[in-house]
This record gives C-alpha cells, structure tokens and sequence, in this order.
C-alpha cells in the first residue's frame, strides 16, 4: 500500500492495466453483480434531483423499478445502491446502445441536461474504495468480466491510475493525483 495524504492505495493501481472495452464486454459492469452501485450518502439527494432529467434516457423497467422503489435503496448490508431491475438484473439507470450497456445518466449529462456526470464509484471503477473513519483504501478490483479491459490496457500500456485520472481528480482533486503520479514514478525506479 502506498499512502497519499488520507488515502492507501494498492500498488495494482499503479501495476496493472486497465482501459475499459465495450465493444467486447458490452458494459457487463452495469448488468451484472449481486447489488447495484455503490452510493455514497450526499448522492442520494442528487439522485432524486436529476431524475426527472435522466428518466427521458432510461429503459421502461428502469422507470417502473426506480417509481417502485425510488432512486436509490438500502442493499443486504446496508449499503446504499443503485436500484436493480427486478431486484438482480441491471442498474435502473441502464440505457442500451447498439446492444451495449451505458449510463442513462452519464448520457443526460454529455448531453448538458445535467452537471452531475455519474455515481462516483461507477466513474472509478475497477478502483473500490472502503472507507475508515481516518482515511480510505483504494483497491484494484479484479472482476472476470473486464479481462478485454485488462487485455486493451496491456496492449496500450494504461496503468489504472492513468486511466481513471479523471474520475480520481473528481474524487480526491488535483494534489493528490500529483502525488500519485510521484509515487507511480516512485515505483517505477524501485522497479529498474
């Protein structure tokens, strides 16, 4: 683990390889899965804000889910989620593309309906964050489902740091990214 300011970040986030792949995995990541994504507490309200902006990009079932049990829910261990199309399908929030799933609310966003661009934890994935009172831990989440992600990373050399900057940035700000890239250099000479 490398430590940067509040956060511990596992070296696979510095090691390994990422780029997402849709036009192979066909954005499995918001189909399957035992829970929907995980939501942090101040997300909760901007979900109920945006969505009436977002409901015009969303599936019939999405819209029949989220009216049955709101924008958000409670999952088994307590943790707030998206809701799941019967329960254990996909996020509500799924539209379809061209047979692949995307974000209906990441889509209102690029569209400039919205300013909120998706769940944090959707925009950082394959990152998962667990979060202590005194800092959080930042881990690479292996998932078989992304192998074409982690076969495009390798090809194209993409650390997961490097390809979730943005998302990071948005998360954790400019100063703690720079200290990641420090440390990723940092790394790199241990390595040599």
């Amino acid at each position: 683990m490398i430590e940067i300011q509040h956060t511990l970040v596992h070296e696979d986030v510095f090691s390994e390889n990422f780029v997402c792949n849709l036009e192979k995995c066909k954005g499995a990541c918001c189909v399957e899965g035992d829970s929907g994504a995980p939501l942090s507490k101040t997300e909760l309200k901007v979900l109920e804000e945006i969505y009436p902006l977002v409901k015009p990009y969303m599936t019939e079932e999405g819209i029949k889910t989220i009216e049955e049990y709101g924008t958000w829910v409670e999952d088994f261990e307590g943790d707030y989620t998206t809701p799941c199309v019967d329960g254990n399908k996909e996020c509500a929030y799924v539209m379809w593309e061209n047979g692949i799933s995307k974000c209906a609310i990441e889509k209102a966003y690029l569209e400039g309906k919205i300013h909120w661009k998706k769940p944090v934890s959707c925009h950082l994935y394959p990152i998962r964050i667990t979060a202590y009172p005194e800092f959080e831990v930042l881990n690479y989440d292996r998932w078989h489902i992304c192998s074409p992600a982690c076969s495009f990373g390798n090809s194209l050399k993409v650390p997961v740091y490097k390809f979730l900057k943005e998302p990071l940035i948005r998360n954790y700000g400019e100063d703690w990214y720079k200290e990641v890239e420090e440390a990723a250099e940092f790394l790199k000479e241990q390595q040599s």
